[in-house]
């Protein structure tokens, strides 16, 4: 059964980027748009303008760009995956604003599949115990602390990631947060921004990785 969700948002040419969205499932094969192009219906091993559906699941679908995996939620923000080849050698991502002004992407962290939402003005890359849980992180044997959030005051632990990855960037030995309660997405804070240059023009933000 066919499964279909808008396309959210519009991308936009980046250099060294491709974005690409899922917006519909069949049985064995998956709607990707990519880089703002009609849609393109591919099976599993097939390929369209560099992007190779890798595999399919019950609401996601796993590409590769030039090496880079990427696992991309049906109907969700479209993610950029950086081409590391044109860019000899050089780690970098460009990101899509949505409606709101807001930077979301799918990355991982420890291996497991996550959406960030870039927040400038965390100190961490902030997540619930959830998503800890799934990137294997034994935050109960973290340091404790406090933390003052919307909904008032939580426990949290600081942990180290072994590593986060954004597009074509992977960092390693990041200092992170778990939360006492679940977030919708995992904040893309300053552990991991103060370790790239990053760029904003216009709905489009360029970070580049430094060390």
């Amino acid at each position: 059964m066919l499964a279909v969700c808008a396309i959210v948002g519009a991308l936009s040419g980046a250099a060294h980027a491709t974005g690409v969205a899922l917006v519909g499932l069949f049985p064995g094969k998956a709607v990707l748009v990519i880089d703002a192009r009609a849609p393109r219906t591919l099976a599993v091993g097939q390929s369209a303008w560099g992007v190779k559906l890798l595999a399919i699941g019950a609401d996601s679908a796993t590409v590769e760009v030039d090496g880079q995996r990427q696992n991309i939620a049906l109907g969700g923000q479209p993610v950029q995956i950086a081409d590391t080849a044109s860019g000899a050698g050089e780690q970098n991502v460009t990101l899509v604003a949505d409606g709101r002004g807001h930077f979301l992407t799918a990355g991982s962290i420890n291996g497991a599949s996550v959406n960030f939402f870039v927040d400038t003005g965390a100190s961490t890359v902030a997540m619930g115990p959830s998503v800890a849980r799934a990137a294997g992180i034994d935050y109960r044997s973290g340091q404790q602390g406090m933390a003052n959030t919307a909904n008032g005051t939580v426990q949290t632990w600081r942990v180290r990631l072994n590593t986060v990855t954004v597009g074509g960037i992977t960092l390693h030995d990041v200092e992170g947060m778990v939360l006492q309660a679940d977030m919708p997405y995992v904040l893309l804070g300053a552990s991991f921004l103060n370790r790239t240059n990053m760029r904003r023009d216009g709905a489009t933000m360029t970070l580049t990785r430094r060390f």
